[in-house]
């Protein structure tokens, strides 16, 4: 039975993403960053728009503290699964659930994404930047690679100027690109190694749809 739309405005979406907790002790080799709800609610208010959402099956790979996976349930998703390697990260995201009346409508499951196995219609990701010299600097690929495995839709982060080479990527795994939305990504000061308070990345979000 398909669930019933909870959210009819944008600005409400929001209003509920802000109440998500960010990652309370982020992991550099994980190059952990919390979605602004702003960017959040945009993103699935337009996959909402699109068609990509309601009634569908949806993961959130790299799911972090869930706010795509809990934003998807509010839009009226079938079924929700949120992945993520940092077990920390997933108990805050149970927790909001509850607190929010959504926790039946969806699961979350601890697992590296190289070693999940799923299906979906549609996948949204914001995988690490590859913006530090760290392990996970090629991470984004393997996001991508997998989430074309798993749904006919995608909808992946990335830094804008890596664009060219995300395309070429998405097209070679038989994928092709319909929309892109540009966002002005901020990044507070997380790590030790960051100098600023907080700096500002040019991001970009495609949509991504398996070619027939």
């Amino acid at each position: 039975m398909s669930k019933k739309v909870t959210i009819t405005k944008k600005r409400h979406l929001e209003m509920m993403l802000q109440q998500i907790p960010p990652h309370k002790s982020p992991k550099v080799h994980l190059e952990q960053y919390t979605t602004p709800s702003n960017i959040a609610s945009d993103i699935l208010w337009n996959a909402y728009s699109l068609g990509d959402i309601k009634d569908k099956k949806v993961i959130d790979l790299g799911c972090g503290t869930g706010i795509f996976a809990i934003g998807s349930v509010l839009l009226g998703a079938r079924e929700v699964t949120g992945v993520d390697i940092d077990p920390g990260a997933l108990e805050i995201a149970r927790t909001q659930a509850s607190k929010m009346g959504v926790e039946d409508d969806m699961e979350f499951i601890s697992r590296d994404i190289q070693d999940f196995a799923g299906n979906a219609d549609t996948v949204i990701q914001n995988p690490p930047f590859g913006a530090q010299k760290t392990k996970r600097k090629e991470a984004d690929r393997i996001f991508m690679t997998k989430s074309m495995e798993i749904a006919p839709v995608v909808y992946s982060f990335h830094i804008l100027e890596t664009e060219p080479f995300v395309e070429r990527f998405f097209n070679k795994l038989g994928g092709c690109i319909t929309h892109k939305f540009s966002y002005s990504f901020p990044i507070p000061r997380t790590y030790h190694f960051h100098e600023k308070e907080k700096i500002d990345i040019d991001v970009i979000v495609l949509r991504i749809q398996k070619k027939e």
